[in-house]
């Protein structure tokens, strides 16, 4: 079993619900035990006029291969009625691998730890809830690096 740390983030279609939707299907995924959400937070969008968007982040305990959560977590984004038509464009939700044990992965389809995680509060501050104090990410970064560059700006934790 490795643990893993799934990015969550909607701005379409009650946001909160669809996140909490997500989390009810990444609890039925094989080989798969989730292991903790953290708090839902909201943020502006990364492009001016959209909605805000509600993030968080889940921690698994899994045995699937990169790719067959990747292929797992894409199947749930589509069940619950993602359509890709622009890049960081309004989702119903958006579901991105952040770490995956201590791997680093470059694959066409797959970068782990996630491309530019370190800019993005609504990725750091969540993750932070669940990873332990000390974290190292594979690349040797440190998650309390990390937030220390990253302030807690835009970021608004909402209430369970």
């Amino acid at each position: 079993m490795e643990r893993i740390y799934i990015g969550m983030g909607s701005n379409l279609a009650a946001p909160a619900e669809q996140l909490r939707s997500a989390v009810e299907a990444l609890a039925q995924l094989p080989q798969t035990a989730l292991v903790g959400v953290s708090s839902f937070y909201q943020s502006d969008s990364l492009l001016p006029g959209q909605p805000r968007y509600t993030n968080a982040v889940a921690a698994l305990d899994s045995t699937l291969t990169p790719l067959e959560l990747l292929d797992a977590l894409q199947a749930i984004e589509i069940d619950q009625g993602r359509e890709r038509h622009e890049r960081w464009g309004p989702r119903t939700l958006d579901l991105d691998i952040l770490l995956f044990g201590d791997r680093l992965i470059d694959e066409p389809r797959l970068k782990v730890p996630h491309y530019h995680m370190q800019a993005r509060a609504f990725v750091l501050y969540p993750l932070a809830e669940l990873a332990p104090a000390d974290l190292q990410l594979a690349d040797g970064r440190h998650l309390r690096d990390l937030l220390a560059a990253c302030p807690f700006v835009g970021l608004e934790r909402l209430a369970p």
